[in-house]
């Protein structure tokens, strides 16, 4: 082996050496700095950078509810929901039919600016570019899902599918079926044979809760939470919407239809004598077949919808159970609402779309870890256009600047607080040609409704001496200042609910469209 060769391969063996010695502290650094971030990236996996939301939204609910001081009503599962955070003691919709009422909702704009103003119209029709509640979380990281009905089904026959849904708005869609809709129809008592979504129609089932759409979402649901705890570094917008109590109202004839025995049930009295003093377009939602039912009838149709009241109440709490059980709960805001109230026979009106208390109000309950004190009651008049602001603040999430509502987060924190201190419902009257709006304002004290613009009646309730609504003061002496008063205070809220441009949005080709909201 000559000189030079001989250096070579001492060069070589001495860089190999080097190299070693090299990448083996390479290796040694490289295992302590996966030592270290080991911790983190355990904290990164439990604690997500925004909480949690699980949406909870009832179908034509009213506040027939344990929480709610209702003294028939077997819903422990809520009550035990409304002892974990806030009750909204005076929470109301912006429209009281399904459709409007939930694309307000979930674009937190009022019907005059969302353009929906009726059922079987989605808001991309009349506002296309304006972002929605669950696409804010999704468009900002979070995982989005609908299970059920969150915005307008046709119900039942829409059952199993999309409804009229808004895509862009979830990453996960789930539309599950039950017997309520593939096998029982053909037994479902109507007053209108032949029709169940639009009119009064019940069924007491023989199957279990497993076999029914209800319990069907709830299974949904606690499959979707589970795979939500396996990977809590994604916070999750989860939106579930139950089809109970919304007619026809059925459940399982065991147990829910034994918590309410028929000759219990209230028949309301004195109607004709409540509408003496009422405008016509406040009694316009009112059916024919409705008027005639017997007593017997009506005893029926109240035990069948509060039975599917607890057969929802019982599905709310499995799917909080379950975010209980996956240590979710922590780091997880709820909330459980329903998207308008529902008349069971006060002022003679059943279901919806009239401007009184049993059809705008609606429960609003909410627990945010942190925030929300335990079993905490809210006093001030809030509304469902809230909701979008008050997620968007808890969450840390970019909200469009064009949002119509308060944040409830002070509410939240100091449910004493008066917050805005008023809530506003509209509703629809007439032929699309001639259609006039009717406008109600809740205070902490008062109703004031004007029928348009009070041509076509006025309406004032005290609710501190008549929470039933049963004598319209409009037409009193003694009242004028109050109305005065109200009616100024209506009338400028009632501006806060178009876009903000100014423009008056117009009907065209029979669809309400107004100026486009970006």
């Amino acid at each position: 082996m000559n000189r030079d060769h001989w250096k070579s391969e001492t060069h070589l063996h001495m860089n190999s050496n080097s190299l070693q010695t090299r990448l083996k502290k390479v290796r040694t650094s490289m295992l302590f700095l996966l030592l270290t971030l080991v911790p983190w990236f355990a904290t990164a996996e439990v604690t997500p950078s925004k909480p949690n939301v699980l949406f909870l939204i009832a179908d034509d609910l009213n506040t027939f509810l344990g929480c709610y001081g209702d003294p028939r009503a077997q819903t422990p599962n809520l009550d035990r929901l409304a002892a974990r955070g806030v009750r909204f003691d005076r929470a109301y919709c912006a429209f009281p039919l399904c459709g409007p009422s939930r694309n307000s909702m979930l674009t937190g704009l009022y019907p005059n600016s969302s353009g929906i103003l009726a059922n079987a119209q989605i808001f991309r029709q009349t506002i296309p570019a304006h972002t929605s509640l669950p696409q804010a979380f999704r468009q900002q990281g979070c995982f989005a899902a609908r299970l059920g009905k969150l915005y307008h089904y046709d119900v039942p026959n829409s059952i199993g599918t999309d409804g009229h849904d808004d895509p862009a708005s979830w990453e996960l869609e789930m539309n599950p079926a039950g017997v309520d809709r593939l096998e029982e129809q053909p037994h479902i008592f109507s007053l209108t044979p032949g029709q169940f979504g639009a009119t009064l129609s019940w069924y007491a089932s023989p199957k279990s809760d497993a076999y029914h759409t209800d319990g069907l979402l709830a299974s949904d649901a606690e499959w979707v939470l589970e795979r939500c705890a396996q990977q809590k570094d994604r916070p999750f917008f989860l939106a579930v919407g139950f089809f109970r109590p919304h007619t026809p109202y059925v459940a399982p004839k065991v147990p829910y239809f034994g918590f309410y025995p028929e000759d219990q049930m209230p028949v309301v009295t004195g109607v004709e004598e409540d509408q003496a003093d009422i405008p016509e377009a406040a009694l316009a939602s009112r059916k024919k077949e409705q008027d005639q039912m017997s007593d017997a009838l009506r005893r029926q149709a109240v035990q069948a919808y509060y039975a599917s009241i607890s057969f929802m109440d019982a599905q709310v709490g499995r799917v909080v159970a379950a975010l209980d059980r996956l240590g979710l709960a922590d780091n997880t805001i709820i909330v459980f609402t329903s998207d308008h109230g529902y008349h069971m026979g006060e002022h003679g009106l059943w279901q919806k779309r009239s401007l009184f208390e049993e059809s705008t109000r609606v429960p609003l309950l909410m627990v945010a870890p942190g925030v929300t004190p335990k079993a905490a009651v809210a006093a001030s008049p809030v509304s469902h256009v809230d909701l979008y602001p008050t997620l968007a603040e808890l969450c840390g999430i970019e909200a469009p600047t064009n949002l119509q509502g308060q944040s409830l987060v002070p509410l939240l924190r100091d449910p004493s607080l008066p917050g805005r201190g008023w809530a506003l419902t509209q509703v629809t009257r007439g032929a699309r040609e001639k259609q006039f709006s009717g406008y109600s304002l809740r205070t902490p004290r008062w109703r004031y409704t004007e029928w348009d613009e009070g041509r076509e009646g006025r309406e004032l309730y005290d609710h501190d001496a008549d929470p039933r609504e049963l004598a319209n003061l409009a037409g009193s002496p003694g009242q004028q200042e109050v109305i005065e008063e109200l009616s100024a205070k209506l009338r400028a809220a009632v501006t806060t609910t178009f876009p903000a441009s100014g423009q008056t949005p117009k009907f065209k080709d029979g669809l309400w469209a107004p100026q486009l909201v970006k």
